[in-house]
């Protein structure tokens, strides 16, 4: 487990937030596009997926890789905008808010969800179970003035195609 421990201290520090998010991403996207969905570079220390929302302004679909917290044995997942500990909040944050109906490719198939902002107590619960999953997440929300939004998305069955 000292691997796992290195790279929490590691994703914990700013000079992770500057880099990480313009490598982590374009990374993801490569290796995604290359294995056919079947891999995400990222996902070797967190569970991912790649979102496919639709944009809040432009209406076009935007692919974004995320590490997640998968639920209920693979049919719920959630998201949280991190930013990596940066001060606005990730765009893929306000594509859900606008529209909440989008695609997730998760190890290698896609599928529509629905995607659902937590608050309340609700978020206050699930909040402390993403701190046990991944500590580093604290040290993001300390670093930022904003709430970290968390949305829970869950799978539609029997729905082809994308949002």
């Amino acid at each position: 487990m000292i691997g796992v421990r290195l790279v929490q201290k590691v994703s914990s520090t700013r000079g992770f937030a500057k880099v990480a998010p313009h490598l982590i991403p374009a990374l993801d996207r490569a290796v995604h596009r290359l294995t056919r969905g079947k891999v995400l570079l990222s996902a070797q220390m967190l569970p991912g997926v790649i979102l496919t929302s639709t944009g809040a302004r432009s209406g076009l679909p935007r692919r974004t890789p995320l590490a997640c917290m998968p639920e209920d044995g693979g049919r719920t997942w959630i998201l949280i905008g991190s930013n990596f500990g940066r001060p606005g909040h990730p765009a893929w944050t306000a594509n859900l808010l606008a529209h909440p109906d989008a695609e997730v490719s998760w190890k290698g198939t896609d599928f529509p969800v629905t995607a659902r902002l937590l608050e309340g107590e609700e978020r206050a619960a699930t909040w402390k179970t993403v701190l046990r999953f991944w500590p580093p997440y604290a040290t993001y929300q300390a670093r930022v003035e904003r709430e970290i939004r968390l949305f829970r998305i869950v799978r539609r069955d029997g729905e082809p195609g994308r949002p």
